[in-house]
This record gives structure tokens, C-alpha cells and sequence, in this order.
């Protein structure tokens, strides 16, 4: 995790993308459209190498701006259609719903709220407590930062 002294994601989702795209490099070989591989095992190299690269810590650098998330998305778009080898002309929507493989935001919310719902039936009082839809002192919100909280009622 990657945090500036300004609290924001900027950096980490920055160099999680640096971090992928290497990654997305060394295995273009596997996952081109003359690799002799099946698509389902190239669904498995991505789910099992790269993926978890960019989910690592969702629960709390999801409430990152749109344009952090959307750098995320930008990659897993583009290694979709390396593996799929698909034109230009193909949507970003077509190859996650043919593939049936979510979208960033979508496992965002996902992991969120199962993150949410173990901090809800924790044994921990002062961590259950961290389960609470609003921020227990409701400060004042500024520069329209979102929480992570945020992503319970989108």
C-alpha cells in the first residue's frame, strides 16, 4: 500500500499500474493470440496472477477517486482483450459479460461488503464498532473526499 502525505490513492493505484503492466509483460507470451493455451487456462493466469495484484487492499483504497479506479479498470480492459485477442471494435462491456468476469467497481462493492458485514460479527467491541453506516464523530466532509463507508449506499 502505497499512501501519500496527503492521504489520497493517487500514488498506489500509480504504481499498482507500473507494478501490472510489468507483470502483464512477462506473461504476454502465455496469453497472445498465437499462444497455443486455452482461453480457460489464460482466465486462470489472470485470475491467479494478476488480479490479485490489484484486489490486494480494495476495501480501503476503493473510495479512491473515479479517475484512480479507472486506472485499474483501463488494465483489466486491456488485458481482457490481450487474452481474448479483440479488435478495437469490441466494448469494454462485451468482453466482461462474454468472459462473465466483474468489472473493478463491481468487486470493489463486492469485497466491501463482505468486508463490512465480518466487521459487523466481530467478537472485538472497539472493532465492531467500525461497522457503523455513518463516522461516529460525523465530522464536517471537505473537498468532496469519499470513505469507505461511502460504498454501502452506492
Amino acid at each position: 500500500m502505497y499512501i501519500d502525505k496527503r492521504v489520497t490513492w493517487n500514488p498506489h493505484t500509480r504504481l499498482k499500474r507500473i507494478d501490472l503492466n510489468r507483470k502483464l509483460g512477462l506473461l504476454r507470451n502465455l496469453l497472445h493470440r498465437r499462444s497455443k493455451l486455452s482461453l480457460v487456462n489464460k482466465l486462470t493466469i489472470y485470475n491467479m496472477i494478476l488480479k490479485p495484484t490489484w484486489t490486494y487492499g480494495i476495501e480501503l483504497w476503493g473510495s479512491a477517486r473515479k479517475s484512480n479506479i479507472d486506472r485499474i479498470q483501463s488494465f483489466q480492459s486491456k488485458s481482457l482483450r490481450t487474452i481474448l485477442d479483440a479488435p478495437w471494435y469490441v466494448s469494454n462491456h462485451t468482453l466482461h459479460t462474454d468472459l462473465n468476469i466483474p468489472t473493478v467497481r463491481q468487486v470493489l462493492h463486492e469485497k466491501f461488503k463482505t468486508f463490512y458485514s465480518k466487521l459487523e460479527t466481530h467478537p472485538n467491541p472497539r472493532v465492531s464498532s467500525l461497522s457503523s453506516s455513518t463516522h461516529p464523530l460525523n465530522p464536517p466532509r471537505r473537498l468532496k473526499r469519499r470513505w469507505p463507508r461511502d460504498l454501502l449506499v452506492e
